[in-house]
């Protein structure tokens, strides 16, 4: 069953040195606060995992504790470039960063493998990219029934996944709705799962469209109330456009980006904050 406690001390546990991290959260429900108290541990020589890295995983690439990103698409939605990602892969800076790119529904089902417990996934995808020389997570099969040569997939299986969402009950099973993306399938494929969350409930009510995490597939949950900010939690915030506008500036400079994270982010002030 997965504990209920403090973030500091969920990430202390749960995230190491080394580890391969998945923080998932599509445009909502984004984990900040976990990404934010990663940071103010130093958690060092991480292989993130994600989907769409935004300003998120700016954050961690800038603060120099990330040595290689698996990712499909990186951007600032709405606003432009990941700035502190562009300076790490073209500058080196803070230290160079190893990139492992897919299509989208390439890291879906790399995910589904992992979930499912199966070395890699198939699908029709990657005809006419490049990506498959890119990197050693891509391959083609040929269909023992039809003759049809089809891509391959690795399958995704994290250290930990790390997600928010809006409730959990007192025995630790999770659920979240709204806008939802791969968080289910990341944290079944993964060893370790922490969950930030809302609130704690006494009962889950069903929602529609609903996603309930059981509690045996999580190790813990913190309540993190505005854990998801910038990003929204549907129900309980709504997303701060003016903080994704307002990042262009601060990652495009080097020393903006340092002041605005010491500041921010490493501080007891910042954390108390964010």
């Amino acid at each position: 069953m997965a504990d209920i406690r403090s973030l500091q001390d969920a990430v202390a546990d749960l995230v190491h040195d080394g580890d391969t991290l998945a923080m998932e959260g599509f445009t909502h429900l984004i984990p900040y606060a976990a990404a934010h108290e990663v940071i103010r541990q130093g958690i060092t020589d991480l292989t993130l995992v994600r989907m769409t890295p935004d300003v998120i995983y700016d954050q961690l690439i800038g603060a120099g504790l990330v040595r290689k990103l698996v990712f499909s698409w990186g951007g600032n939605p709405g606003v432009g470039s990941l700035h502190r990602f562009r300076d790490a892969v073209e500058n080196g800076w803070p230290r160079p960063l190893e990139l492992d790119e897919h299509s989208h529904a390439g890291m879906a089902n790399r995910y589904v493998a992992g979930a499912s417990k199966l070395p890699f996934a198939v699908l029709r995808g990657y005809r006419g990219s490049d990506i498959p020389t890119r990197t050693d997570t891509v391959s083609t099969v040929v269909c023992p029934f039809t003759g049809e040569e089809l891509a391959a997939v690795a399958a995704l299986n994290p250290d930990v996944t790390v997600i928010h969402a809006q409730q959990a009950d007192r025995a630790g099973n999770v659920q979240l709705w709204g806008l939802t993306g791969v968080q289910k399938e990341a944290a079944l494929a993964a060893d370790r799962v922490l969950v930030t969350v809302e609130e704690i409930v006494e009962e889950l009510t069903p929602r529609p469209g609903g996603i309930v995490l059981p509690t045996w597939v999580i190790d813990a949950v913190s309540v993190v109330p505005g854990g998801a900010h910038p990003s929204y939690a549907a129900g309980y915030s709504t997303r701060d456009n003016a903080f994704y506008q307002a990042w262009d500036p601060i990652a495009r400079d080097r020393e903006a980006f340092t002041q605005w994270i010491d500041e921010n982010v490493r501080t007891t002030e910042g954390a108390l904050t964010r």
